[in-house]
């Protein structure tokens, strides 16, 4: 049976205290929605509609390239009333599956055990069991232990209240069915609200089979209604994503103290220190090496490569055995050949550094290629920017760089070229040769510092 999922994500989230729309708050670098519609996506589901209200321009734009359908829900008049918004976008004869856009921790196989349980045309909801199930509807069982009803916390008597085990929020039903149950709901409980779960009772009355399909982890259906959550399902997410290295072969200094905000992937034998961020698409090599304090985004680092303390790399792309830092910085459009370093204080953008070419000491290489085995001196910049437009500096393959040397492009230095310490290039240099431009030495006879007056 094909499968259609609907995510709802109209509500507001008072308890952030935020102009922000709570299915946007950021968690792990992406917002909350995002992670729902990924574990959607892996499901290979065949269409996702996104029941949204409070921010919905905010929402929708959040997700311009997606092939996702929109249902509004203009009046918030509970869940059941949310999921009735979305039936139209939903064909009949599917298995409409419902997601919350606020529990982002859900992890695809507990999904597709759920949905397994209704390939038949039955009813399926996801339930964990609590220690304290407080604020959750009940999962109500008779005395065979078949699923009877869920009852919102509101509504529920005293023995029902003692009942653990509680609903995830997340239900799987026979669209044509529930789309008939849906039309039959009614507001007359304690909170005046449409409420989804009372398909339950509905479906049992139908004689349609319910299954509650436990899951492993209670932490996978936690909802997000305040910065406590979000903090405390930050802390969850990143657990998770650092078992998963360590579980691929990464070394971790202390599992406890990486942050990943997006997508990170690394080879055998790799070894990340303590406090690094990865965002967006990272991809680390064999036995690479991520110093302290790194701040890595949307880069490729190759193998063996050491990353040193505290340095910055963006869209930066990085070969084999090259070294990095200590606090370096790679922008956008830095490449390293095999074996190239950058040192302490250096900022790369734009540039591409050749095979075992050193660019050693607080140094500025921007919108340049340096060629092969090129030694660049402490102090040098390649002046790129002339106010207007940026121009580009080529450095042959051997050349020797100076200290404190500006390069003001367009400039080209030939191969096997000396440039003197100080110097100032603004044509070309040729190669083999010495080329330097300094002023001369003056010394004054006779001068004397300046000396404070007393007061």
């Amino acid at each position: 049976m094909q499968l259609s999922i609907v995510v709802l994500a109209a509500g507001q989230g008072k308890r952030m205290r935020s102009a922000l729309p709570k299915v946007l708050q950021r968690l792990a670098g992406k917002p909350l929605l995002a992670h729902v519609l990924d574990v959607a996506a892996a499901l290979n589901c065949d269409d996702t509609v996104v029941v949204y209200g409070h921010g919905g321009d905010q929402v929708q734009a959040a997700f311009p390239d997606s092939e996702l359908k929109w249902a509004h829900q203009a009046e918030q008049l509970g869940t059941g009333h949310a999921v009735k918004m979305a039936m139209p976008s939903v064909a009949d004869d599917r298995l409409a599956l419902v997601l919350c856009g606020d529990v982002p921790l859900l992890t695809a196989p507990t999904l597709e055990r759920l949905v397994e349980q209704c390939a038949d045309g039955s009813v399926g909801v996801l339930t964990v069991d609590l220690d304290d199930p407080t604020g959750y509807g009940r999962i109500i069982r008779d005395d065979e232990g078949q699923v009877r009803a869920i009852v919102e916390q509101k509504d529920a008597s005293a023995e029902q209240l003692a009942v653990r085990e509680i609903n995830s929020g997340v239900i799987c039903a026979p669209s044509t069915e529930l789309r008939r149950w849906l039309d039959a709901l009614s507001a007359d409980n304690a909170q005046g609200e449409y409420y989804l779960t009372d398909i339950i009772g509905a479906a049992v009355a139908d004689g349609i089979a319910v299954h509650a399909v436990k899951g492993d982890d209670p932490d996978e259906v936690m909802g997000i209604n305040d910065r406590r959550q979000l903090a405390a399902a930050e802390c969850l997410y990143q657990h998770r994503y650092a078992n998963a290295l360590l579980d691929a072969g990464v070394s971790l200094a202390d599992p406890a103290r990486i942050d990943v905000r997006g997508s990170l992937s690394a080879g055998h034998d790799t070894f990340i220190d303590v406090n690094c961020v990865f965002e967006g698409d990272v991809v680390l090599g064999d036995r690479v090496h991520i110093g302290p304090g790194a701040v890595i985004v949307d880069s490729e680092i190759g193998d063996d490569t050491v990353v040193h303390p505290h340095c910055v790399l963006e869209q930066a792309r990085v070969g084999a055995r090259c070294q990095i830092g200590p606090f370096a910085r790679l922008r956008p459009g830095a490449e390293f050949a095999e074996g190239a370093k950058a040192g302490n204080f250096v900022e790369v953008k734009k540039a591409r550094i050749g095979e075992g070419s050193k660019v050693n000491h607080l140094t500025y290489i921007g919108d340049a290629t340096i060629g092969d085995k090129v030694n660049v001196g402490a102090g040098t910049i390649t002046c790129n920017y002339d106010g207007a437009n940026k121009h580009h500096t080529t450095i042959g393959d051997d050349a020797f760089i100076g200290s404190g040397v500006n390069l003001v492009a367009p400039v080209d230095i030939g191969a096997g070229a000396t440039i003197g310490a100080g110097s100032t290039i603004a044509k070309e240099a040729p190669a083999g040769k010495l080329t330097l431009n300094r002023a001369p030495v003056k010394t004054v006879d006779g001068w004397k510092r300046p000396v404070k007056k007393n007061k």
